[in-house]
């Protein structure tokens, strides 16, 4: 039965959770652009929200990306590049650990400003705050993970774990049976993370699609605002919406029909 069970859970629901991560974004976007955002609240208790989504989205994405790049990376590679198991244990600890701090420091924060802030609390849907809590339940459970990550340091259950995500990626159909015997903390630890792109699509966590990264590469513009001539008690129409979008920088500027 245990087999049987943890073939169903980190076999098959894997599967299920990226299909509707994946596509319940894309129909959400599609068919529900005006519900595309995360409901901001930033006009109370704004220092408070400050400091914790600082906290919270630095470590969120620490940690995220070392996930990404730990378990996604073929053990080879670190063979190739003589980093060893113990090395990489370690690293993970470490920088995980750290980053998982601040995380939960923000997180707290976060929850604090959520659920004891009756203004806040009374704006919040239900989703805002289920998403929330399972975050910091995730969290919890991961830093709980160091501890016994200490008990194996020679990365064998690391191993494991990398063995265990890059063959659900390649649908290697045996990768359930790759953990079948780690601890139930990092068992729980997977399923709620799983759990988590799940529901991904319902929450206010959509907004990560949209992260403004572009914005790093975009070029300066400057808004020109300028009096047009009135002629005859009324606006002179020859300056088109056209010529007041705004324009980059350093670029000439519109000029009224008539003049120089």
């Amino acid at each position: 039965m245990a087999t049987y069970l943890n073939g169903v859970l980190y076999g098959w629901y894997p599967y299920v959770c990226l299909t509707v991560f994946l596509l319940g974004s894309l129909l959400r976007f599609d068919a529900s652009q005006y519900t595309w955002r995360t409901g901001s609240s930033q006009l109370l208790r704004k220092r408070q929200l400050v400091w914790g989504s600082n906290l919270f989205h630095v470590g969120i994405l620490i940690i995220f990306g070392g996930h990404i790049v730990g378990l996604l990376t073929p053990v080879v590679i670190f063979d190739a590049l003589g980093i060893s198991h113990t090395f990489k244990q370690l690293l993970a600890m470490s920088v995980g650990g750290i980053a998982g701090a601040a995380c939960f420091v923000g997180t707290s924060l976060l929850v604090h400003r959520r659920l004891f802030d009756a203004r806040i609390r009374k704006n919040s849907s239900v989703g805002d705050i289920a998403i929330l809590l399972m975050l910091y339940a995730q969290l919890t459970l991961g830093l709980t993970t160091i501890a016994i990550s200490a008990q194996h340091l020679d990365g064998s259950e690391m191993v494991k774990f990398m063995d265990w995500a890059q063959g659900i990626v390649t649908l290697h159909p045996a990768a359930a049976a790759l953990i079948l015997d780690v601890s139930p903390i990092f068992k729980l630890h997977l399923f709620l993370g799983m759990t988590i792109f799940l529901v991904f699509p319902f929450t206010r966590l959509v907004h990560v699609w949209s992260a403004p990264v572009w914005y790093l590469g975009r070029t300066g513009y400057q808004v020109v605002r300028t009096k047009r001539r009135i002629a005859g008690g009324a606006r002179d129409q020859s300056m088109t919406l056209a010529d007041l979008t705004p324009k980059p920088l350093g670029a000439a500027l519109p000029q009224p029909a008539g003049e120089d």
